[in-house]
């Protein structure tokens, strides 16, 4: 709990580590020491004068852990290494990963992480673990996707397991949306004591609610997922075994889909209509909507009205204050989507005459899933205090 609130305030004294945990000044003291001694705090100089002794202040001493975020997209992979403050400190990706089965992928992620610490001269000693961030449905207790994406061979691997005995280093098996709400809270980007949400959106739709720090879980860890929430109870089959999903008329392969459609936009952008690279494809429509193209503009408006639908569901569901918008979609049309999601909040919500719901994009970019994967392997190791099982991965 005082490495937590230490975290928060970047700097602070003993005397308000007191006031702000409750605790006595005997307990502070002795806990700093002990965190001191571990090397995960530093004393930092002395604080404004209070009219007696300047109070020595303590912070987080940054290099002291680490922590590495894989988000593995359906073609792409993401990783990020993360010092204790939530600061990157080295990235790479790569492509290719929906045209390998999991045998063969999960060590190439390995060999990449271990690749990057050795670039980035980490010592291995001092990485608390790695966060593996991917799409859902998944068991994030046995550490395994539930769904036959990219291909049938996931279905059910155990991908956290696999990747922890190939680096030798725990695994966390997360949502990739969860893991963007949660780093968004650790690097003071929110109100601690606020609820808000998530939208990411990379080749698809997810979401994550934080309440004062915590994600909100449910039943199976699967909460939240708006890609999935039906804007038409008419409309075609989703292989979610839901009918009309949100994915299938605003996520980015949907966009594509539809410019494909129109001849003189699938020309101008040189879309391809053998590209399974929906990211890209996407890229090019969101840049020529961003540079006024009023067809491709037409699309991304229309993509954003429907996100705008969803996020008035889910505003009225968890009585939100804040909205995020996260993932590598939102950051090439972010502009776009934060105008017309605004735009829907304030004229439908329910909730909109008691206070404003706020559409804001994320303080980590492109790589808010990766980093937040890293910062959740802070936070359950240092933070949540949970055991680690044998086989490396994490208990919920």
């Amino acid at each position: 709990m005082v490495l937590d609130v230490i975290r928060a305030a970047r700097s602070i004294s003993r005397v308000e580590l007191a006031t702000a945990t409750g605790l006595t000044g005997a307990t502070i003291s002795d806990v700093v020491r002990e965190l001191l001694g571990d090397g995960l705090v530093v004393e930092a100089g002395r604080g404004a004068p209070t009219g007696g002794k300047p109070r020595t202040m303590v912070q987080l001493n940054p290099p002291a852990r680490y922590g590495v975020g894989v988000q593995l997209e359906r073609n792409a992979c993401v990783i990020v290494a993360v010092d204790l403050a939530g600061r990157p400190v080295a990235r790479t990706s790569f492509h290719g990963v929906s045209s390998m089965p999991p045998e063969q992928a999960l060590p190439l992620v390995a060999s990449r992480v271990d690749a990057l610490l050795t670039t980035a001269g980490v010592d291995r000693e001092k990485v608390l673990g790695v966060g593996l961030v991917t799409y859902g449905p998944q068991d994030r207790r046995a550490g395994v996707l539930l769904t036959p994406q990219p291909t049938e061979e996931w279905y059910d691997h155990p991908v956290a397991p696999r990747l922890a005995e190939s680096l030798g280093l725990p695994v966390l098996l997360d949502n990739d949306a969860a893991a963007a709400a949660i780093g968004e809270y650790w690097m003071g980007a929110v109100d601690p004591h606020s609820t808000y949400g998530c939208f990411y959106m990379a080749t698809g739709i997810g979401g994550g609610v934080v309440v004062a720090g915590e994600v909100y879980r449910g039943s199976s860890s699967n909460s939240a997922e708006i890609g999935h929430i039906s804007i038409d109870v008419h409309g075609d089959d989703c292989p979610c075994g839901n009918v009309g999903c949100l994915e299938n008329y605003a996520g980015p392969s949907a966009l594509v889909r539809q410019a494909l459609a129109m001849p003189d936009l699938a020309r101008r952008l040189a879309l391809d209509p053998a590209a399974d690279d929906f990211l890209t494809e996407f890229a090019r429509i969101a840049a020529a909507a961003n540079a006024g193209d009023p067809e491709a503009r037409g699309l991304v408006e229309r993509s954003a009205r429907y996100i705008g639908h969803a996020a008035v569901t889910v505003a009225v569901l968890f009585d939100l204050d804040t909205i995020v918008l996260a993932g590598q979609s939102f950051a090439v049309a972010g502009s776009i989507y934060q105008a017309v999601v605004q735009q829907e909040l304030d004229r439908r919500l329910f909730a909109r005459k008691a206070h404003p719901v706020r559409v804001v994009p994320s303080v980590n970019g492109s790589d808010a899933a990766a980093i937040g994967g890293a910062i959740l392997v802070l936070q359950s190791e240092l933070i949540l205090g949970h055991g680690r099982p044998e086989d490396g991965t994490r208990p919920v």
